[in-house]
């Protein structure tokens, strides 16, 4: 057990890897070699010799001449040239198809390499049918989608509670925090530590109104304010507002108290060293924007405050918390063929998602005059720069294009969740919703979203609030049974920590592989048998990645344990090695 100590020197480090690889140079294409076999054998006997003898003579002009451009220096002026063949060709993006037989001659088509191009509906043209075969089945996936763990499970630590008294404050620390609802989140339980570490006293965060989010909410419109200052009472001084007369020493301006420019991921020392001297100089000082400014790996005892802040001192206001709970129970009506239980989809397929990706799909010449203004009306000619390349193929490949609701439902159908699954669909406003939700709802009849499970009138409030929104997008996700995250972002790594934490350490999560998705959403042919055996591993291989511990340069808010959590072994002893408890 950690004695709370007024010296919060703590002998953490942080720690950062790079790591470098090297890729070698691609084999020549097969269907080249292929091409020019075949071109070879179709004069036959003597003419294929005489042909053999003439490429023979042709390989040994072609080395003769790079031999001399390299004795002559003068690869510099070939330079440009070789490196951008090079990379035409390692990225992929010239496949070629030789035809003999076409009339005029040899004719060259472009081929694009496989998981380049959006033909999903191809896809779930030709599997349908065979979904269609398997509705209403007897052996639902969201019954047996994880492996339950009877040995070992992770669950919340419990804490005592000193009654020495918090040590005199040594200032007042004042925090803007940025950003959509869980950017706020982290910024707000990395204040929480920052203030312990220095024996500060927190005045309650102020939220920066962002230029994407548009959202004018204050703490106490996301947040139980009074719950927060009570839970963290017994470990740091929070207040609503700065004390007027500390307020007078900046002529009654909070913009005039000294702004701090923290470097992101800062390390305890740093905040000892640069930061305190400043704050008892001052009496208070600001740090804007806050987010990212603590480093991951810190010691546990800092750790923990983060976990008191997060799991323990955070809790939506009273308004969110009431509408997502009758929300909730609605889900669990609607699934009530699955004994409750339902999926959960953070559907990232926005317009402003979409465009940011510069991925392309099925909607040709509008869809890509939509995206052109969405990436200027949002990011102001970054995506025109000079030297900028937008390679839509190759985003796709690498797995950085949102997951349809198309590609998304056909994934879930692989798994085994069959047509009576409930699911609810966390999202913002869907991007050409109409065309795009239309199959994701013949998959899965029983969908809902916050617009369809709760009245117009109980959303009143709401509307203009995105994080408010997300507030209740968040509260139903974490109490499904299957979490599926498809883009990444704040919102997912927030929520899978907060699953570990709830449900014994494993985050009930489905992580697909979005470059696998790439090649078999781009397989036109492929067997539904085929399909559903790789979305079944995909399945399983989330399910054993669900438990996993916290590696130093990770971060706490999606791998709790063992910072937050104690080990049950078996038998229901509590291993209370793994972690430090706080005093």
């Amino acid at each position: 057990m950690q004695p709370y100590s007024h010296s919060r020197l703590g002998t953490g480090r942080s720690t950062a890897a790079t790591t470098t690889a090297s890729t070698s140079s691609p084999p020549s294409s097969p269907r080249l070699r292929h091409c020019r076999s075949k071109f070879s054998q179709g004069t036959g006997g003597s003419d294929t010799r005489v042909g053999a003898a003439k490429q023979s003579l042709l390989e040994k002009v072609v080395v003769v001449l790079i031999t001399s451009v390299f004795k002559r220096r003068g690869l510099l002026l070939f330079a440009p040239l070789l490196y951008i063949s090079g990379m035409v060709l390692y990225m992929g993006s010239l496949s070629l198809d030789v035809d003999l037989n076409s009339v005029g001659g040899v004719v060259v088509r472009k081929r694009t390499p496989p998981g380049s191009v959006y033909r999903s509906p191809q896809v779930f043209e030709k599997l349908w049918p065979y979904m269609e075969a398997e509705n209403n089945g007897s052996r639902n996936a969201l019954m047996t989608a994880w492996n339950p763990k009877p040995i070992q499970c992770w669950k919340p630590c419990s804490r005592s509670i000193t009654n020495e008294g918090l040590p005199n404050s040594t200032g007042f620390l004042i925090i803007e925090a940025n950003g959509g609802l869980n950017q706020q989140r982290l910024s707000i339980c990395d204040a929480v530590a920052v203030a312990w570490l220095l024996n500060a006293t927190l005045v309650i965060p102020i939220f920066h109104l962002n230029s994407v989010w548009q959202d004018s909410s204050k703490f106490g419109d996301i947040f139980d304010e009074d719950f927060f200052i009570q839970a963290l009472h017994n470990n740091v001084n929070v207040v609503r507002e700065l004390p007027g007369e500390i307020l007078e020493q900046f002529d009654n301006n909070i913009s005039s108290i000294i702004n701090l420019r923290v470097k992101g991921w800062s390390s305890p020392t740093y905040y000892l060293e640069k930061v305190l001297p400043k704050m008892i100089k001052m009496r208070a000082v600001r740090i804007a924007p806050f987010s990212n400014r603590l480093a991951h790996d810190v010691p546990s005892y800092v750790q923990q405050l983060r976990c008191l802040a997060n799991f323990g001192a955070l809790r939506f206001a009273d308004p969110i918390r009431t509408l997502a709970e009758k929300m909730i129970e609605r889900m669990i009506n609607n699934g009530s063929q699955s004994g409750g239980k339902y999926v959960s989809v953070h559907l990232r397929f926005e317009m402003d998602m979409v465009a940011f990706s510069c991925c392309e799909y099925d909607g040709g010449d509008e869809e890509k005059q939509e995206m052109d203004v969405a990436r200027e009306r949002g990011w102001r000619g970054k995506f025109r720069r000079r030297g900028r390349v937008i390679r839509p193929g190759v985003n796709r490949m690498d797995g950085k294009c949102p997951l349809t609701p198309l590609e998304v439902g056909m994934m879930l159908r692989g798994m085994g969740f069959d047509n009576t699954t409930s699911v609810y669909i966390a999202a913002g406003k869907i991007y050409n919703a109409e065309k795009y939700m239309a199959p994701l709802r013949q998959m899965f009849p029983r969908l809902e979203t916050k617009d369809t499970l709760a009245t117009p009138e109980e959303l009143a409030v709401f509307k203009g609030h995105s994080s408010r929104l997300a507030a209740l997008d968040y509260t139903v996700c974490l109490h499904s049974e299957v979490f599926v995250t498809t883009q990444g972002g704040n919102f997912p790594h927030f929520l899978m920590g907060h699953r570990r934490h709830l449900y014994g350490g494993h985050a009930k999560t489905i992580m697909p592989d979005k470059r696998k998705l790439a090649l078999l959403f781009d397989s036109p042919n492929i067997r539904w048998e085929n399909f559903k055996q790789q979305m079944q591993d995909m399945l399983h291989h989330s399910d054993s990645k669900g438990f996993q511990l916290k590696k130093p340069s990770a971060s706490l808010y999606t791998f709790p344990a063992p910072d937050c959590m104690c080990r049950q072994i078996e038998g229901g002893n509590e291993d209370n090695n793994n972690s430090t408890q706080l005093n």
